[in-house]
């Protein structure tokens, strides 16, 4: 049962990313500004919780990150990613190889065939 519930999760976010990605690239302007009015708060407090969860405790070590016989240093690879997509690629030009930088129905057909994550 758990199984099926994660498969059913992954998939809604997964198609919620798609669906953003194809208004982003596709939306007239006042669909564009209405969509990201409802949708960069929503995403900000995600990035923000999931973050929160992967800060690091008194000794340096991501707690979500961190196993018992593994210890992983801060920054952890949620930090790093966040770095990543959040300061370092903001500005930056993005390749056109980028998985991102695909049209959302390429990225939909990579999962399928990918075992859909």
């Amino acid at each position: 049962m758990d199984e099926i519930l994660g498969q059913v999760l992954r998939s809604a976010v997964w198609e919620r990313l798609d669906m953003l990605s194809e208004l982003a690239t596709r939306a007239d302007a006042p669909s564009l500004l209405s969509v990201a009015r409802s949708e960069l708060p929503r995403l900000t407090e995600g990035w923000r919780s999931m973050l929160a969860a992967h800060e690091p405790d008194d000794r340096g070590n991501c707690p979500v990150c961190s196993s018992r016989w593994r210890q992983q240093k801060a920054p952890c690879s949620v930090w790093r990613a966040a770095y990543e997509h959040l300061v370092a690629g903001g500005l930056a030009p993005q390749p056109t190889n980028a998985r991102h930088a695909l049209d959302p129905s390429a990225l939909r057909s990579r999962r399928v065939h990918a075992g859909a994550r």
